[in-house]
């Protein structure tokens, strides 16, 4: 088991170390955030598009998403989103796009961004923290219920939208 504990905080960067891995909330998006955003999603999922540089800078910026990026060897080695949002039945959130560089995988930085993502939606009064994960990625799965995330008895429904 991992150790994880926070190491220093601020209102701008809160960070967060699992072993020499750095967990940080960043509200800039700075050229190499851009940059490994751009690199790790294809590695998540081959049929998504790639957000620009504005697009990045508004999930970055905006109140109800917190954009975490972990940092090993002095790499951008992973991210995820929290996003937060009220209901009439409370604060509940939403662990998005938990992503790791290839290179980096099994090395406790996937924990350690959930880890971070799970103390801020806590922190921040949030009921439940829900996320998905398609079947065949067993190793994130098994990820996920190490962290403390429970399967559900329910279905996920989604709507799209043809954006051409």
């Amino acid at each position: 088991m991992r150790v994880c504990r926070v190491i220093g905080a601020s209102a701008l960067s809160l960070r967060f170390v699992t072993d020499s891995a750095v967990v940080r909330t960043t509200e800039e998006a700075t050229p190499e955030l851009i940059a490994a955003v751009r690199r790790l999603l294809p590695q998540l999922s081959s049929s998504c598009s790639l957000p620009s540089a504005s697009e990045i800078a508004e999930i970055a910026a905006s109140s109800a998403t917190r954009l975490l990026a972990a940092h090993l060897d002095g790499e951008l080695a992973g991210i995820t989103v929290l996003v937060l949002f009220r209901l009439p039945t409370g604060l509940r959130a939403w662990i998005e796009d938990v992503v790791v560089d290839s290179s980096f995988r099994s090395r406790g930085v996937g924990e350690a961004l959930l880890r971070e993502a799970l103390r801020q939606a806590a922190a921040a009064g949030a009921r439940t923290v829900d996320l998905t994960s398609r079947p065949e990625r067993e190793a994130a799965i098994r990820l996920y219920e190490r962290v403390g995330f429970e399967r559900r008895d329910t279905n996920v429904f989604r709507c799209r939208f043809d954006r051409t």
